[in-house]
């Protein structure tokens, strides 16, 4: 059974370019009509569903038309056109204090999110105990939230709307205000609520916690649904688009020719009588994906022109983290693999396995270098983006090294 339902869901903005902040200004406004308003689409013709006890992971880069949904199962805003059903009490963490007053005390502010939610004042003070010590806020809880920090909102504001023992439970990317041990206490009681078969709607740019969490994801962009289905393929097939547009974004930022002389390149440089003509970042068939996953084998494929022949090239690979830490630099001077000479066109390999690096971004270098590896033909520094992910587990740290587990009782 479908608890959300969107059926060709469009949701349209009216947008004044004319601002009229000051009251002269608006006292003006009152003899001149402002300007028709331009009108843009927030969504359009968006359809999914979501049945009972699935968690649904929305995607998409900023103003892609993921909060406007969430405003649209909440109700706080209509559609323009098509349909938006739900069913079953929806607790929604949108705003930081949304629900809230600032002038009420947080005990108060207890009470009026239960009755906003339909919940009793005797429930809610046999819930108060847990709210209080969930969002730990101490001495505060009779103190104006006015007077809150934003994390005193933000742990207030989940610890009252998971108490309410919500059929849907939604949250936007607040919980990325909170610090790290609140928000691995946020994310347990999420993993708790689809242990207990809740729906849970969820918004983040981390998407590994999307992929783990979420059993299916609804990608957007600029308001149009681009794809949608099991949340494994649909997230990768929203970061292959991210990775191709910052292909494109670098390949404009980096120099198209030889820098003039006595100012060297960021990204490049060497004598050039060997040129690397094109780096490929390759998997297992072959191809180049956008995504690459740990474990599985990786290719870098080294093209290459030499313009004249050239005796004992080293050529050599290295991989950063996009922190700028260098992980690896192997050449094949060093791993004893030598090249008697180069001319004309080719292109050397260096093969990984199993690839050993968990999900982030890195960067890959490419370089050729004389025997004495003093001397640089081409380096093309940090020019070529690899994306990893880490399918099915949650890992920690930039390496996934081998190991093993034993136990004896």
């Amino acid at each position: 059974m479908s608890v959300i339902e969107f059926r060709n869901v469009s949701k349209r903005f009216a947008r004044h370019r004319e601002e009229r902040k000051t009251i002269q200004e608006r006292v003006i406004g009152l003899l001149r009509p402002r300007p028709p308003a331009d009108s843009f689409w927030a969504l359009r013709e968006v359809s999914f569903s979501v049945a009972q006890g699935q968690s649904l992971g929305l995607v998409g880069h900023n103003g892609a038309g993921k909060s406007t949904a969430l405003k649209l199962i909440t109700r706080i805003l209509e559609p323009t056109s098509g349909s938006v059903r739900t069913r079953g009490r929806i607790a929604a963490l949108l705003e930081l204090g949304s629900g809230f007053h600032p002038e009420l005390s947080g005990r108060d502010n207890v009470f009026l999110y239960g009755s906003l939610m339909g919940v009793s004042q005797r429930e809610m003070q046999a819930k108060l105990p847990e709210i209080a010590a969930f969002a730990d806020i101490g001495d505060f809880l009779d103190t104006e939230i006015k007077h809150y920090s934003s994390g005193m909102y933000t742990r207030l504001a989940f610890a009252v709307a998971t108490a309410v023992d919500p059929d849907i439970l939604i949250t936007d990317e607040v919980l990325a205000v909170g610090d790290e041990a609140f928000q691995r206490k946020c994310m347990e009681r999420i993993y708790g609520f689809r242990r207990a078969g809740k729906t849970i709607i969820f918004v983040s740019h981390a998407l590994d916690v999307v992929r783990s969490l979420c059993d299916v994801a609804v990608w957007l962009d600029h308001g149009r649904q681009m794809a949608s289905g099991p949340a494994g393929p649909v997230i990768d097939a929203y970061l292959a688009d991210v990775n191709r547009r910052e292909e494109e974004r670098l390949a404009a930022e980096r120099p198209r020719d030889t820098p003039p002389e006595g100012h060297a390149s960021p990204f490049r440089r060497g004598t050039r009588e060997v040129e690397i003509t094109r780096v490929q970042l390759l998997d297992a068939q072959g191809a180049e994906p956008a995504v690459f996953h740990t474990d599985a084998p990786l290719t870098v494929r080294m093209h290459y022109l030499a313009h004249t022949p050239v005796r004992s090239p080293v050529f050599g690979v290295g991989i950063f983290h996009e922190s700028g830490t260098w992980l690896t630099g192997p050449n094949t001077g060093f791993d004893g693999f030598p090249i008697p000479v180069v001319d004309g066109e080719g292109y050397v390999d260096y093969h990984i396995p199993s690839l050993p690096l968990n999900t982030g971004r890195y960067q890959v270098s490419a370089a050729v270098v004389d025997s004495s590896q003093t001397h640089v033909y081409d380096l093309h520094d940090r020019l070529y983006p690899l994306v990893v992910h880490s399918p099915g587990r949650e890992l920690y740290g930039m390496m996934a090294i081998p190991g093993t587990w034993s136990w004896k009782g």
